[in-house]
């Protein structure tokens, strides 16, 4: 079962850079009418008990919900918004985001410090 926290309120951005100097901090954008973004999100869904990444907290934004808090995501971690997204967090700073069909949670567990 994917550990999915979701992401509603701009505050928790500053939540997130707080966890991510503990640990990794994913943030998985998602457009609930996009099949593409739904493809991802299934298969993150699939993969993830055998990603390695269990130490790593996973957050879920809905794009169409949630848009100002996708705009803010993508000032602060200086990254340019697509969908799907799937950044990764830690020490407060994006350290790699990928979208669409490049999101792959091998590469992320690469990316892990």
């Amino acid at each position: 079962m994917t550990p999915w926290q979701p992401l509603t309120q701009a505050d928790q951005l500053l939540e997130i850079v707080r966890e991510s100097a503990e640990q990794p901090v994913l943030v998985f954008k998602h457009s609930t009418t996009c099949s593409i973004s739904a493809m991802v999100k299934s298969k993150i869904e699939r993969q993830w008990a055998d990603a390695g990444l269990d130490d790593t907290k996973l957050y879920y934004l809905d794009l169409l919900s949630y848009r100002p808090i996708s705009q803010e995501l993508a000032q602060k971690f200086r990254v340019q918004h697509e969908s799907p997204q799937l950044l990764l967090i830690q020490d407060g700073e994006c350290t790699y985001h990928a979208s669409h069909n490049g999101i792959r949670l091998s590469d992320v567990k690469g990316k892990v410090k």
